[in-house]
């Protein structure tokens, strides 16, 4: 991954490939934002004069390349848009700084150092531009750059290019705790949503239940983890009729595995659940054309879960953090569940399965029932869930349900105070009846209409009595299909991962009640 480095060099100074300051857009055109006062000395004090020559405006994600002046030992000055002036003077918003950052970090693809001359009034503010720098850095490269058969012998086809080696933050107090602190925060929780990332983007023939079951174990002895695999024996022996019954039809077997990071002073526990479909074809409810493409991503929640507990072991969070990977792989075959199967889940409920490709809630139904045993303080699951979600609030917006309106607030909050957009969404109680069955507990369908909050109903059965409970629908946000933007890269994106470590950080700051 990138570097991150507080630099104590001045703009003037700093010895680097580019440097990147930020302009703001003005009543009457550009503004030089803070940060950038060397850089404008050395263009005579006309930077913002040059900008608007050039067509700039200072609109946020707007990126203009400069050749440096004679002043700056750097090659290139890089100014990227912040949006409006802000009404308080330098008090820019951190979503407007980490998406400025992303958007320089993408634009310095293959360059090996660059400088960050952001406005940095705090340690808050470095920690955004650093969390922006570094997102807006990545690059998922592990399938590219191989051996060229077809090229000259030993010459490699490299592919893309190489995302931005270093990131050096100007303006901050290296020796100063607030700041040491935040460049390490930042580090840890970019590494997790990249690891994330990788997941997410790695092809299914390659990423299956028992491969990234794999992957979470090594990460859990690297970073001190206690890692549980349930394989198809210990499924079976336990009941986990909707993992298996979702995971049947695949010559790859499902697996529940169970992290738990534990802090010796903890007072509360966080359980965390994610669904892990590896690849999701509908089963015999078979998705139309133009619908498979993408289902590598329907794992997206139980990466962030993933992501969310190791990141919580490494920032030492005084609390207990459970996660649960609900993985399995959803196709069809002669031995896939059948519309009209009745499922016995973990919980002893029955289900009807009337349609296949409603399998992350089977999966997610058993889970967090395991996860409800332990008795938690509160429990959260993440999902690529419905396509309903995204067609209520979009590709950028993901919808948080609970069963206590309290504990969904602040989940809302806490998503919209690090940067990622989400909306309430209500459970009414009416569309329950939509899932009535005449041969079972309830039916894994109910009405169309309302379908995201109808599968939140389903999920709301299946938790333990008298736990908080909140739903997280990714199902927009969790992969980007368009151009990249501000930090945000093209594919798998760490959707929900910073949400769940600030929640770990409130829940272990007693913050949540």
């Amino acid at each position: 991954m990138t570097a991150l480095t507080l630099s104590t060099a001045g703009a003037a100074t700093l010895r680097a490939d580019a440097l990147v300051v930020g302009v703001a857009k003005g009543t009457k055109g550009p503004v030089v934002a803070p940060g950038a006062e060397a850089v404008d000395k050395a263009f005579d004090g006309k930077l913002a004069t040059v900008l608007e020559t050039l067509g700039a405006s200072g609109a946020e994600g707007e990126v203009t390349k400069l050749p440096a002046p004679s002043g700056l030992k750097v090659a290139v000055v890089i100014a990227v848009g912040l949006g409006p002036v802000p009404e308080k003077d330098d008090a820019y918003d951190a979503e407007a700084l980490r998406r400025a950052a992303g958007s320089a970090a993408r634009a310095l693809t293959g360059s090996k150092k660059a400088g960050f001359a952001l406005p940095t009034e705090s340690a808050e503010d470095a920690e955004a531009i650093a969390e922006g720098a570094l997102l807006g850095a990545y690059a998922f490269t592990a399938y590219q750059g191989g051996e060229n058969k077809l090229a000259p012998k030993g010459k490699k086809d490299n592919g893309a290019k190489l995302p931005l080696a270093e990131v050096a933050l100007l303006g901050t107090k290296p020796r100063d705790k607030a700041f040491k602190a935040a460049a390490e925060r930042a580090t840890a929780v970019v590494e997790e949503i990249n690891r994330a990332r990788d997941l997410i983007n790695t092809p299914p023939n390659d990423l299956y239940p028992e491969s990234f079951a794999a992957v979470v174990t090594a990460a859990g002895k690297e970073h001190g983890i206690k890692v549980q695999v349930f394989d198809e024996k210990a499924l079976v022996k336990g009941g986990f009729g909707g993992l298996l019954g979702v995971g049947q039809g695949s010559t790859h077997g499902p697996r529940l595995v169970r992290l738990g990071y534990t802090h010796p002073k903890a007072e509360k526990t966080l359980a965390l659940v994610g669904k892990g479909i590896t690849y999701d074809s509908g089963g015999i409810s078979l998705k139309p054309a133009g619908h498979n493409e993408t289902m590598k991503c329907d794992m997206s929640g139980a990466a962030a879960v993933f992501a969310a507990v190791v990141a919580a072991s490494r920032l030492g969070l005084q609390v207990n953090v459970t996660g649960w990977l609900a993985l399995a792989e959803n196709m069809p075959s002669g031995n896939a569940t059948r519309p009209g199967d009745v499922l016995r889940m973990y919980s002893g409920k029955t289900v009807e399965v009337l349609n296949t490709d409603a399998e992350g809630r089977l999966v997610l139904a058993d889970a967090l029932t395991r996860a409800s045993e332990e008795n938690p303080d509160a429990i959260v699951d993440v999902a690529t869930l419905t396509g309903a979600m995204v067609l209520a609030l979009g590709n950028r917006t993901f919808g948080v349900m609970a069963n206590d309106d309290a504990f969904r607030t602040s989940i809302h909050e806490i998503a919209e105070e690090v940067g990622e957009a989400s909306w309430p969404m209500p459970l009414p109680a009416d569309l329950r009846k939509g899932m009535d069955s005449p041969t079972a507990d309830i039916a894994n369908m109910g009405e169309r209409m309302g379908g995201g909050l109808v599968a939140g109903l389903f999920l709301q059965e299946f938790v333990g009595e008298g736990i908080a409970w909140a739903h997280l629908d990714i199902a927009g946000p969790a992969f980007h299909e368009g151009a990249p933007y501000g930090y945000t890269p093209k594919g798998g994106t760490g959707s929900a991962v910073r949400t769940l470590v600030k929640l770990a950080e409130r829940t272990a700051a007693g913050d949540l009640g």
